[in-house]
């Protein structure tokens, strides 16, 4: 069976779709905001150039979703699978942004368990790769259930903090 890198994932809260072209402006209103980036790596990724890229690599990544409010169909983040290994079993979620209205952990953990429960249809390990100053993500990441692994370096060669769910631990978490 193929890997759909980009299914329409339902939650209660949220619905995941493939990201669009014409979703750039709503997604950069979201993005615009410069805190969301403060302990990112790309801290300048709230202007408007610096984020176009982003977005255009998001389109072409073909694995990309906007982040619907299920409430009212608005975009209000982002989020991608990234660097499948079909021969370790292995896929990223990364990339993902949230405004800032919808942290706290209950929509970030929809999200991860709408795209974890796809992904373990197809392989037995989803890695997340954080940057190493980036503490509100880590601590996202162990409230889900990530278990820190050994560091990686991303594709831009920056060493990354490395957390891992495997398919057996997130069925053990009744998932």
């Amino acid at each position: 069976m193929r890997f759909a890198l980009q299914p329409i994932l339902q939650g209660k809260l949220l619905t995941l779709r493939p990201l669009r072209p014409d979703d750039f402006p709503a997604l950069f209103a979201v993005a615009s905001d410069p805190l969301i980036w403060e302990q990112h790596p790309a801290r300048d990724r709230y202007k408007e150039d610096v984020f176009r890229e982003f977005f255009r690599g998001a389109l072409d990544s073909c694995g990309a979703f906007a982040v619907l409010d299920s409430s009212d169909g608005r975009i209000i983040g982002s989020s991608r699978y990234h660097n499948y290994k079909p021969d370790e079993s292995e896929i990223e979620i990364g990339f993902t942004f949230l405004a800032r209205k919808y942290w706290g952990g209950t929509y970030n953990r929809e999200m991860k368990e709408l795209m974890l429960r796809h992904a373990f249809q197809f392989v037995n390990s989803v890695v997340f790769l954080v940057g190493p100053n980036n503490l509100r993500s880590q601590k996202a990441m162990e409230k889900i259930g990530g278990v820190r692994i050994a560091p990686r370096l991303n594709a831009s060669g920056q060493m990354n903090v490395v957390y891992e769910i495997t398919a057996a631990a997130f069925q053990q978490a009744g998932n």
